[in-house]
């Protein structure tokens, strides 16, 4: 190989390598681009997050909801995840069982309708 070829040779290949790389962090940062672990992380917190608005939402609908809001702002905080679990609010719509983690986000929800703020479920 010529010496002029194995230059243009030698340069293109760092120059593929480069625009790669590049690319690649520009996506990243500034592109939105996300790897399969994160994007299946946030589908969870945004399914997570619904379903503390639709548990908000059927703490709301409790024929009871006055007296229940009196008693759940009237207990410990340590005690609130278990209250929400025996009403059964953190159950969704046609499910037998909660999923995790659903009563202990549903309480902040309500927390916030207890001292009178707007909740995540309208």
């Amino acid at each position: 190989m010529k010496p002029e070829m194995e230059a243009k040779v030698k340069y293109g290949t760092w120059g593929v390598i480069g625009g790669a790389t590049i690319a690649m962090v520009i996506g990243f940062v500034w592109g939105g681009w996300t790897t399969s672990s994160t994007t299946q992380k946030m589908s969870e917190e945004a399914v997570q997050t619904a379903r503390a608005a639709i548990c908000v939402a059927q703490f709301k609908k409790d024929p009871d909801y006055e007296v229940r809001l009196k008693e759940f702002g009237g207990m410990d905080s340590y005690k609130r995840s278990d209250y929400v679990q025996t009403g059964g609010w953190d159950k969704m719509p046609d499910q037998e069982q909660a999923t995790w983690g659903v009563s202990s986000a549903c309480v902040a929800g309500i927390e916030s309708l207890a001292k009178g703020e707007a909740s995540p479920a309208g």
